[in-house]
């Protein structure tokens, strides 16, 4: 198959590389020139703009977005609209609020999946989780690409009708935000308790057989590793929240008591004007560059 892909930042680039690794051919295009220079030394085909992009694919076009959600989105839809038809296939790779994809795939001539992606660049190596919505044809035409850039054929599947990718990937991220916050605290109690504990030895131990072993547990095992037991200068400062404000937003509208959620989220924006330097807050904070290499705040 040939893809063409356009966005080209940490997780676009993994697109594209998975997908070449899998044996099919990339057009790549970013608004960033040295970013498509570097996918063309790896093997792609290089695009100087949307259309270009597109002039290049067969009749039966795909395209995978991966650029950041809102504004960019609707800017490189208006671009593609003119070049495309009901045969092609567009997928939204980013993390789109669930009613916008609905209207974006509504309004678009060409098929449009929403993939909710899961497993940050950190995940690169095995391949993401893939959430998918949309028209069961186009899922299967890009069935393919799916299984290059998920962990495999498990690693990905079709939630449902249009929109339900993005609404499967913003509850994950809801439930990201609680299991952050209980890891999180039972490592402050830990940390604040009556023992002088190796936080590292802790997360390693529970690695090994616990009940609550995964794969965040191995990112504080990491973290601890990386900057002490007591998380050395990372800050109480824990940046994100739109998946999980959209979660609990939806909760309120579906009358779903989402009480670990919602806490989590209020701790997030807390950690934002407080100043007690929260363990719970702070180790939260080195989880997002764990799995997503987000920026860590510093004290």
């Amino acid at each position: 198959m040939q893809l063409g892909v356009i966005g080209l930042g940490r997780m676009g680039r993994i697109v594209v590389d998975r997908v070449q690794d899998a044996g099919h051919d990339v057009v790549a295009f970013d608004l960033d020139d040295e970013a498509v220079a570097a996918a063309a030394d790896a093997g792609s085909e290089p695009a100087d703009s949307v259309a270009d992009l597109v002039d290049r694919l067969p009749d039966e076009k795909r395209v995978w977005l991966m650029v950041p959600a809102g504004d960019a989105v609707d800017a490189t839809l208006e671009e593609l609209e003119p070049h495309l038809d009901a045969d092609d296939v567009v997928v939204d790779g980013g993390n789109s609020h669930f009613e916008k994809s609905v209207d974006r795939g509504e309004a678009l001539e060409a098929a449009y999946l929403d993939c909710g992606t899961s497993g940050g660049p950190a995940g690169a190596e095995l391949g993401f989780s893939l959430m998918i919505g949309g028209p069961e044809w186009a899922y299967e035409a890009m069935t393919p690409v799916f299984d290059a850039v998920a962990t495999g054929p498990d690693g990905h599947d079709r939630m449902g009708a249009l929109g339900s990718g993005h609404y499967v990937k913003m509850v994950h991220n809801g439930v990201e935000y609680a299991l952050m916050q209980a890891y999180g605290e039972g490592f402050e109690l830990l940390h604040e308790g009556r023992y002088d504990l190796d936080m590292e030895s802790v997360a390693r131990t529970w690695n090994n057989g616990a009940v609550i072993r995964s794969w965040l547990l191995e990112l504080c095992e990491e973290a601890f590793r990386e900057e002490g037991s007591d998380l050395g200068d990372v800050a109480d400062h824990v940046a994100g929240g739109s998946t999980g404000t959209w979660t609990v937003q939806e909760a309120l509208e579906q009358e779903v008591a989402v009480p670990l959620i919602y806490e989590a989220l209020g701790e997030r924006f807390d950690s934002r004007v407080g100043e007690d330097g929260k363990f719970s807050r702070r180790l939260a904070n080195r989880l997002r560059y764990g799995f997503g290499r987000h920026e860590v705040e510093r004290q």
